[in-house]
């Protein structure tokens, strides 16, 4: 299977602008990035999706390959199927990669790659949570069926224990698979009610009746995504701490 990594990058974040450029121990975040997704096994090749010409010069600054793309286009899904459309590669699915996990363990790239080679059409991880996510709603939380397959995802603390038993509570990790075919049906799919009061894109596949198949992952590495300058801090710490 021929599996394109996509990482999809704005410089217009809303509450974190130019975040793709901003400065990691002497890299920009995007370079972070692109340089572990690099380190996958599963991958045929890895790029850069962008609508600003800053994000576009530095790929290519530091030896890597970007494609431009609209400005208006909804979410980094989208841009990833625009994407796979610009380059007119034969390729059979399309990894995600979001462009603010600079500490991203190459291994969920290929546990992601597994499942779509077993079959999927869309897949994706998760891990138990952190006592500090249990009420972050940027830490979204997910629930998923005995046979492994997502159930529903929330910015609230899901499952609500109200017996008290033993039971973990998982954090999603933002990275996606897709299979090619399956990444063209999604981008035409329309917004759904759920995803648009969640704010959350993965919602509108299970709302519209398909599948994400999902599991735990073995990685045992820090995994912090950077949506505040308070996170970019914590990463600098953990690079500078030579944890990663």
């Amino acid at each position: 299977m021929k599996i394109l990594g996509i990482i999809p990058a704005r410089y217009a974040s809303t509450r974190f602008p130019g975040k793709p450029l901003a400065d990691i121990c002497g890299k920009s975040m995007i370079q972070r990035v692109y340089e572990r997704a690099r380190m996958s096994e599963s991958l045929a090749g890895v790029i850069v999706a962008t609508d600003d010409t800053r994000i576009y010069e530095t790929v290519k600054s530091f030896g890597g390959h970007a494609v431009m793309t609209g400005e208006n286009l909804p979410n980094g899904t989208a841009r990833c199927e625009e994407a796979l459309r610009v380059l007119h590669g034969e390729y059979d699915a399309v990894i995600n990669v979001q462009g603010d996990e600079p500490l991203l363990d190459p291994a969920m790239i290929d546990e992601v790659s597994e499942m779509l080679a077993d079959g999927e059409d869309c897949a994706t991880l998760c891990r138990e949570i952190s006592d500090d996510d249990r009420n972050n709603p940027n830490a979204v939380k997910v629930v998923m069926s005995q046979n492994g397959y997502a159930l529903y995802f929330s910015r609230s603390l899901i499952p609500y224990n109200r017996t008290g038993i033993n039971i973990p509570v998982y954090v999603h990790i933002g990275i996606y698979g897709y299979k090619a075919e399956f990444l063209r049906e999604y981008v035409r799919m329309n917004d759904t009610p759920l995803s648009m009061a969640e704010s959350l894109e993965q919602l509108k596949i299970l709302e519209n009746g398909y599948r994400i198949r999902i599991k735990a992952t073995s990685s045992t590495n820090d995994i912090v995504g950077v949506d505040t300058p308070e996170d970019l801090e914590k990463v600098r710490k953990i690079i500078r701490d030579g944890k990663i």
